[in-house]
């Protein structure tokens, strides 16, 4: 029997993490086979043991830049030029929040005419989140804007579906009755809170009572990626020893997410998706050198309020719950995805289209996610590195 191929690019754990997302909606259709390959990448150190989890073909890059597939898929451009397939490329994370600021990369990452156009090359497809993004394509890529397709975001429906299941995912993770969760999310880069954890760590150690709450920390794959687990563990140990959830970077988050009380962030994507749960929000890093000025990252940074290095982490946590509004942040929300709910079929229907096929003949909806795992079952077991 003839199958059509698909190659799923995986240069990095977000990457895949965005990539598995999409190719669900391939799923119990047996026509279609899919494979992966991972590029090399400064951050994929990691791929290779994401990948053997999933129990997934995966074919040397060099052996797949010699064959021919009938579909690729990525997030992120780099080497997919050489790949011959029809492409289909998309974003990483919740729009496009970050600005590269010095050299010759310089320019708002995703929309650089290298990202969405690698090596010159025009891909099947740009899938974007917003038609916003179609303006700023305009401006910064001009060519790229006949390919761009507005699927939506598939991050915000997963979450926005789940959010009724928020106590289920509470009582997973082990939290008490009336026990409060404390979120601490970061991205990756100097300006990141991760850059600022030697402050933040100790305040969440000694200043939040633990009878009244429990943390967790989301800290991007890249940061464990670029310095490796061991040494991310290390730095982090005795916040473990505390009793303070580490989320390894195979998770998934977004139950963690759901489940917070509050989050405190950065400029990155997960902070971004934050404004989905309703927990009120605390900025401890928001580098406007580092933001898009045209995204929703750059509203939330002029928005949110600023932990502060002075005064009491409690009573700053009780002030930002008495001041929170949820409505207080719909416009921003409202500019993570202009197709609310529907990038399943959006997507589906763009994949289908490029590989000559009729759809399955079924509604793709979002599912909710699956629980997380408990805080304490994140902790490194004996013999791995925890010290």
């Amino acid at each position: 029997m003839g199958r059509k191929k698909v190659l799923a690019v995986i240069h990095t754990v977000t990457y895949g993490k965005r990539l598995l997302e999409v190719l669900s909606l391939l799923e119990a259709d047996f026509r279609i086979q899919v494979v992966f390959t991972a590029p090399p990448h400064d951050f994929g150190d990691d791929v290779p043991a994401f990948l053997a989890r999933l129990g997934s073909v995966v074919l040397p890059w060099d052996q797949v830049t010699r064959m021919a597939f009938d579909l690729a898929l990525a997030a992120g451009p780099r080497g997919v030029q050489y790949i011959d397939a029809p492409l289909i490329t998309l974003s990483h994370g919740a729009n496009y929040v970050k600005r590269v600021t010095e050299g010759a990369e310089a320019g708002v990452a995703g929309l650089r005419r290298q990202d969405l156009l690698p090596g010159g090359r025009l891909p099947a497809a740009i899938g974007v989140a917003h038609h916003a993004d179609l303006r700023e394509l305009a401006r910064d890529c001009p060519e790229a804007l006949p390919l761009a397709r507005v699927i939506g975001d598939p991050v915000h429906d997963r979450i926005t579906t789940s959010l009724p299941l928020r106590a289920g995912y509470r009582r997973a993770l082990g939290l008490a009755e009336g026990q409060k969760l404390v979120v601490a999310v970061s991205t990756w880069g100097a300006h990141s809170s991760f850059g600022r954890f030697d402050a933040l760590l100790p305040r969440l150690m000694s200043e939040l009572p633990p009878a009244r709450f429990r943390t967790a920390l989301l800290v991007h794959p890249n940061v464990w990626a670029g310095h490796g687990a061991y040494q991310v563990r290390s730095w982090l140990a005795r916040c473990e020893q505390q009793g303070i959830g580490v989320v390894p970077p195979e998770a998934d988050w977004r139950g963690v997410l759901i489940s917070a009380d509050w989050i405190i962030g950065d400029h990155g994507s997960v902070t971004l998706y934050g404004t989905l749960t309703g927990a009120p929000l605390l900025l401890a890093a928001s580098p406007r050198q580092e933001i898009n000025p045209a995204s929703p990252a750059a509203d939330l940074a002029a928005q949110a309020p600023a932990l502060s290095p002075t005064h009491p982490l409690v009573d700053q946590l009780d002030y930002v719950a008495r001041a929170y509004r949820y409505e207080d942040y719909a416009p921003i929300r409202s500019r993570i995805t202009s197709e609310p709910g529907r990038f399943n079929r959006n997507m589906r229907t763009l994949m289908y289209r490029v590989l000559g096929m009729g759809e399955p003949a079924h509604e793709p909806l979002p599912l909710p996610l699956p629980a997380p795992l408990p805080l304490a079952s994140w902790a490194p077991g004996p013999g791995e590195a925890s010290a």
